[in-house]
């Protein structure tokens, strides 16, 4: 055994044995070292070991607690260039799938596009359509407690999509046709499972998500007007109210990352 070789299993003992005595690493990132080698062994980046902190420190008054948390938005093909979406950013379900981590849950999180960074520790699913996003809950569906539905599902997809770039010198019908209500389906098979839906709405809010809570048959809903400054698509912070069918919560205005605990506090 040469020296190398010494030194590298020497260090794994010395790992062990204080993760044995309660301590607690965060874990090197691959890629160039000093040493102009590439491997294991670079620091965490900063916002990865504040992360970690933060998850480390947080209660895990969810611990044990299976969750689906879904987020963004999702697109319908026109052609392939082209696609009906919606302004979503995922911001808000990411927050919650982040804070649920933290309080211990084992959250699956299924996303539509979105230019946000991957959560560690959690179980990641990245979709598309609505139809997939269908498919993705259906999948996990029975196996978890709780469906956070924080995803913006485009409501029609493209009946007559093409599968070559339609040309800019035509100008096409596009025929469209309803996607399946997906909370609804869901709300409806659940049992003794949570389910919690969000209405973005631009008028008649309450009146608006009151009906949609009861149409859909949901346990909760968050309800957020979108065309006030500091809430809805593309923004770190909200202004929503928590509807059920005993009361609504008015919250006021409060980060993405407040207002999850506040959404999680339901479970």
């Amino acid at each position: 055994m040469n020296t190398n070789m010494l030194n590298n299993f020497a260090t794994q003992k010395n790992i062990s044995d204080l993760i044995n005595r309660g301590y607690y690493f965060i874990e090197s990132e691959t890629g160039f070292l000093a040493c102009n080698t590439y491997g294991n062994g670079r620091m965490a980046e900063p916002v990865q070991i504040i992360d970690y902190l933060e998850s480390f420190v947080t209660p895990k008054n969810l611990k044990g607690k299976k969750i689906i948390v879904t987020a963004g938005p999702t697109i319908e093909r026109i052609d392939p260039v082209r696609y009906i979406s919606n302004d979503s950013s995922g911001k808000m379900g990411y927050a919650i799938a982040r804070v649920a981590r933290n309080r211990g849950a084992e959250v699956t999180l299924i996303s539509g596009p979105s230019n946000l960074e991957k959560i560690g520790g959690i179980r990641s699913i990245d979709i598309k359509s609505a139809d997939d996003l269908f498919t993705a809950i259906n999948d996990v569906f029975l196996e978890n407690e709780v469906l956070i539905m924080a995803a913006a599902p485009a409501d029609y997809k493209v009946v007559n999509k093409t599968h070559i770039k339609i040309k800019s010198s035509s100008i096409p019908e596009i025929q469209l046709s309803k996607n399946k209500d997906i909370i609804s389906h869901f709300a409806s098979i659940k049992e003794d499972r949570l389910v919690i839906g969000f209405a973005a709405e631009t008028n008649d809010l309450i009146e608006n998500a009151s009906l949609k809570l009861k149409k859909k048959n949901l346990d909760y809903i968050i309800a957020n007007d979108v065309s006030k400054p500091g809430a809805g698509f593309n923004v770190d912070t909200n202004i929503a109210s928590i509807i059920s069918s005993e009361k609504i919560v008015n919250l006021p205005l409060m980060s993405k990352y407040e207002l999850a605990d506040e959404i999680l506090n339901l479970i």
